[in-house]
């Protein structure tokens, strides 16, 4: 199959992009990632965020959006946005407790989930759900991440957090294998039970496996680095990150 693209998230370099958007996507484009996945926009204008990854040559791998964006009359303003700006994967990064306080709720979650993939696909657009660790803590005897995707349709894209569901206590890998053909966009993140900030390639992640089943059976699209906490600035994070998948030959 053709190379995926790598992609980093904004989240990474937060008060980079807050600053000066514009310099900050120049120094991601100038470290070598193909994209990059939106954590906020800044009050930016969509076509003006468009004129700065044009002018860095930088495709969008998505962007990370709280759900009343995708509800109610927001739900048209945040598509025409998405669109103008080239994204395809608006993903829901986290839920307040409403939505995740039971089984029920999960349940109602799911529904909705359901309902935005099949507006969404009018569009050439698709949804999904970001994982951080409590969803693999059980829920009246079952994962959260596991029941939310068993009741939703295969549209729902399944952002696994590699780091993240290690926190959690969950191996991501059986999830490309159980969930196959869902993680249309993943997030690279290190995990490491001996330092606290590790960058990606210093951990336990098992990245040649990760890598080989979103090749094969995950149907992966782009692969997102994500840096949360930094053992160095952040910008030199995001570089560190990116060098070693490119060691990698990725």
């Amino acid at each position: 199959m053709s190379r995926i693209p790598i992609a980093l998230q904004l989240y990474s370099i937060r008060e980079e992009c807050k600053n000066n958007l514009a310099e900050a996507l120049r120094k991601v484009a100038e470290m070598g990632y193909d994209g990059v996945e939106f954590a906020g926009f800044f009050e930016h204008k969509a076509k003006d965020v468009k004129k700065m990854l044009d002018d860095n040559g930088l495709k969008v791998a998505g962007s990370h959006l709280g759900i009343p964006t995708m509800l109610g009359d927001e739900f048209e303003k945040t598509v025409a946005y998405q669109a103008e700006i080239g994204s395809k994967y608006p993903i829901i990064p986290g839920l307040p407790k409403e939505y995740t306080e039971n089984l029920a709720a999960w349940k109602k979650t799911a529904d909705i989930f359901n309902e935005l993939a099949a507006k969404l696909k009018k569009h050439g657009m698709f949804t999904g759900y970001h994982n951080h660790h409590t969803e693999f803590t059980p829920v009246e005897g079952k994962k959260p991440w596991d029941f939310f995707f068993d009741n939703t349709c295969r549209d729902v894209v399944m952002q696994i957090d590699t780091g993240n569901a290690l926190h959690g206590g969950a191996d991501p890998l059986p999830y490309l294998e159980k969930y196959a053909g869902r993680a249309r966009t993943v997030h690279l993140k290190e995990f490491s039970s001996k330092i606290a900030e590790p960058v990606i390639g210093q951990g336990e992640v098992k990245w040649k496996k990760f890598f080989k089943l979103c090749e094969t059976v995950g149907a992966t699209e782009w692969y997102i680095v994500e840096q949360e906490k930094y053992p160095m600035p952040p910008l030199d994070s995001a570089r560190a990150c990116i060098d070693f998948l490119k060691g990698m030959g990725k």
